[in-house]
């Protein structure tokens, strides 16, 4: 009878050992191999934690002798039970969620995304903040040129637009780029636009009022040819 070599194997930090000349391995798959070695890193990480639930417990009798001694197999009872429990009120949550967002999330792995419909929506809904936000600082520049014979503030003139409406929302604190010297007219003139955002479109306001989403080439075009900030 043939003996079997047994030898180690260490993969992403994790030792296993498996009988890797066996025709028993030979028969698995690459992909069942690795979650025979994830396996084993989990259960590796189990030991531990009972271990470590044993020492703090009868560390613990120090202080309080009327407990009693914690044996290294009940700590890994209770860990396994402990976890098991929170795998329950972990699926429970997972469920929950589904049925408060019917569809709206899809497998992907051994967890859960968006579905493309749901980051869509997301993204629709940001852009539409975004664009009322684009209106309000419509509404006060406009304002603004209807008293000063049709012309926008000037940079040292910036007091006259609130702080909070040059900053764009969702967008971790970035500003609105802005054209000087511009008035209010018939013309498409680039007045205000967004910088470069993670969204191919970007808003922009036009001297004519009009709020419009356009590539970064088509505002580049637009200023002239001179890439903007």
């Amino acid at each position: 009878m043939n003996l079997m070599t047994v030898s180690f194997d260490t993969l992403a930090g994790m030792p296993m050992v498996l009988p890797f000349e066996s025709e028993t391995y030979q028969r698995l798959s690459g992909s069942f191999s690795y979650r025979l070695q994830a396996l084993s890193f989990f259960i590796v990480g189990l030991f531990l934690c009972a271990g470590l639930v044993a020492l703090l417990w009868n560390y613990s009798r120090k202080d309080f002798p009327q407990l009693p001694r914690l044996h290294f197999g009940s700590a890994l009872a209770i860990t396994t039970l402990w976890g098991l429990l929170f795998v329950i009120v972990l699926t429970m949550i997972s469920g929950a969620r589904e049925l408060m967002t019917p569809g709206a999330w899809q497998q992907n792995g051994y967890t859960y995304s968006l579905t493309t419909e749901q980051k869509s929506g997301e993204l629709n809904k940001i852009q539409l903040l975004r664009k009322r936000h684009l209106e309000k600082l419509r509404t006060v520049l406009w304002h603004h040129a209807a008293t000063h014979q049709g012309k926008f503030p000037p940079p040292e003139d910036y007091a006259a637009v609130a702080n909070n409406l040059w900053i764009i929302p969702q967008a971790a604190g970035m500003r609105y780029l802005y054209q000087q010297g511009l008035s209010a007219n018939a013309d498409d003139d680039i007045l205000v636009y967004e910088p470069e955002l993670e969204n191919k479109e970007r808003l922009v306001l036009l001297t004519n009022g009009e709020i419009v989403s356009l590539t970064t080439a088509e505002i580049i075009q637009k200023l002239g040819g001179d890439k903007d900030e």
